[in-house]
């Protein structure tokens, strides 16, 4: 029979107690993915709250990947809706060397996590109003300097409740190439995909009021782009949106 390939394994997860590059003290695992884990750890001199976030070296043998994310985060960081880059750090992990991006932590819960918390697992209108008006606030900045984020959902945004709205953090840029206007428009299609997602996707979008639909135009990709092909717009166009009276 032929030899099955073997499977190739990434570094093994840190666990709470776990001290990294002699600085950090791991405090929570924050999420496992493909491409990296993230933990949430104390810098041992000052008591302050990090992210890290462990790249798997099989994922990304010459620091291609987290070398553009530090640019990226470095660039952008006037952008409030990003966690702040601060630096990397150099780690031996299972004999392989990794490298460990290092950002601000920043306290609340993921979409996803908030969502399982409310009834029906779904906002209100005007909740999801204020959610979506604060995504597009965050945005706007990075759509004006012509970048993008690439991979908006609910797992990447952070909330923690502000008033009557929404204080937000995007995680985990991704990179799609070089920044175009295509990217941008991409990400306005992946909020308003998590505006219909929080009122409770296809199930209620049939019940939804016309001004609703008419920002999600039906999750047609043609007709978002026709109202709104940036962030900016799309920030415009909640602040000017009319109601009927009923």
């Amino acid at each position: 029979m032929p030899t099955q390939p073997r499977k190739q394994r990434t570094h093994q997860s840190l666990a709470p107690g776990d001290l990294v590059a002699g600085k950090y003290r791991v405090l929570e695992v924050l999420g496992k993915g493909w491409e990296a884990n993230v933990y949430l750890v104390r810098e041992k001199k000052t008591g302050i709250d990090r992210t890290l976030k462990i790249y798997h070296p099989i994922r990304d043998p010459r620091d291609r990947t987290v070398s553009w994310s530090a640019r990226k985060l470095h660039r952008l960081g006037h952008c409030p809706v990003l966690l702040q880059y601060r630096t990397q750090e150099e780690v031996e992990m299972d004999g392989r060397h990794c490298t460990v991006l290092v950002a601000d932590f920043e306290h609340g819960e993921s979409l996803a996590a908030f969502l399982k918390r409310q009834p029906g697992r779904r906002l209100d209108f005007f909740q999801a109003l204020h959610l979506l008006r604060a995504l597009a606030e965050g945005l706007e900045p990075i759509h004006d300097l012509g970048e993008y984020h690439g991979d908006i959902h609910d797992e990447n945004i952070i909330v923690r409740r502000a008033g009557t709205g929404f204080h937000v953090k995007l995680l985990d840029l991704l990179d799609l190439g070089p920044a175009r206007s295509a990217l941008v428009r991409q990400d306005v299609h992946q909020m308003v995909r998590v505006f219909y997602d929080v009122l409770g996707g296809a199930r209620h979008y049939r019940h939804h009021p016309p001004e609703i639909k008419g920002i999600v135009c039906g999750l047609k990709s043609s007709l978002m782009d026709r109202k709104f092909r940036s962030a900016g717009q799309l920030l415009q166009y909640l602040d000017t949106l009319e109601w009927a009276s009923r």
